[in-house]
């Protein structure tokens, strides 16, 4: 890193500053593209730059895209499609040649490419722009909110609130309990492996399973943690949690850790603004899940031995 500081200091600002993130581009351009479809991105392209148009004012668009737009007659497919075809950004090959030696030459090329220049003129013009209002939106509305919560404190007196999570000890507490979704649908609050099995689909990116597992729910090889013939895997609660609480500990009424909490079913992701103990319901890793892939799974046996389990 010394070296490429070194090297970019008898450079112009911009330059400098593209060739600083080219050198940490390359470090990730291979995984970047391992996922990546330009197609899927190209059609992406022209749906969001039709959004942006319709929905934001022309006083806050870029000169540059306004350009753009105008010369291919507000058509956001033709736009794309062009743009694509003009740029080397959606190249793995071309890309690594581009950083491989990077250069002034290479910094020039980058910066003549239509789709840098159309991401460089949106996040400049962001930044000198529109940030700066927005920082000042947000510092208006957390006043705003300390208002409101007075208002709420002194409307309900009697009204038990949740405190803010930021920065401090949050607790929640409820029931594991099912819940009705909508007419004539129920969710029961517990999934085991059975279920993954019935999801399992060999070498499909979303539903694929390690080999490993599925020896284990063949041969039924559950260990301690087995629940009526199958692994339980995660359950539902009427806990009410917030962004940050993905990762939290879920204990029983004896302080027994049960689980890790990491999501929020659909219905219930309104609950910020209004918590409704019918549908809402927090999603919870089961503990027996966890000592399962880590003990019969990853064969780290050596960590259950140091760990006090209750049955």
């Amino acid at each position: 890193m010394k070296n490429l500081v070194d090297m970019t200091l008898s450079e112009k600002p911009d330059t400098a500053k593209i060739r600083i993130e080219a050198e940490a581009y390359k470090v990730g351009v291979s995984g970047y593209f391992k996922d990546y479809d330009a197609n899927t991105d190209r059609k992406m392209m022209a749906t969001l730059l039709k959004m942006f148009d319709e929905g934001v004012a022309d006083s806050l668009k870029p000169i540059y895209f306004t350009a753009m737009r105008q010369r291919y007659k507000m058509d956001f497919v033709k736009l794309a499609d062009a743009l694509f075809a003009k740029s080397d950004l959606d190249e793995e090959k071309e890309m690594n040649e581009v950083f491989a030696k990077f250069g002034k030459s290479s910094a020039k090329e980058l910066k003549s490419d239509p789709v840098y220049q159309l991401a460089d003129a949106l996040i400049v013009f962001y930044r000198e722009r529109i940030a700066e209002k927005v920082k000042s939106f947000n510092n208006e509305i957390s006043l705003l909110n300390r208002l409101y919560m007075e208002g709420q404190k002194e409307m309900q007196p009697d009204k038990k609130i949740y405190p803010d999570a930021n920065s401090t000890l949050r607790l929640a507490y409820g029931q594991v309990r099912g819940y009705e979704a909508r007419d004539a649908v129920y969710y029961h609050f517990q999934t085991d492996l059975d279920g993954i099995m019935e999801k399992y689909i060999p070498g499909d990116e979303e539903f694929d399973l390690p080999l490993r597992l599925v020896e284990l729910h063949k041969t039924k090889d559950y260990g301690r943690y087995a629940v009526n013939g199958t692994v339980p895997v995660a359950f539902i609660a009427t806990n009410h949690t917030t962004g940050g609480n993905s990762g939290s500990p879920v204990l029983n009424a004896r302080g027994h850790l049960i689980g890790t909490n990491y999501d929020r079913v659909w219905e219930g992701t309104m609950s910020d603004i209004l918590f409704n103990p019918e549908i809402c319901r927090n999603i919870t890793l089961d503990i027996r899940y966890t000592l399962f892939i880590v003990d019969k799974f990853a064969g780290a046996k050596r960590l259950i031995d140091e760990m006090d389990l209750v049955d």
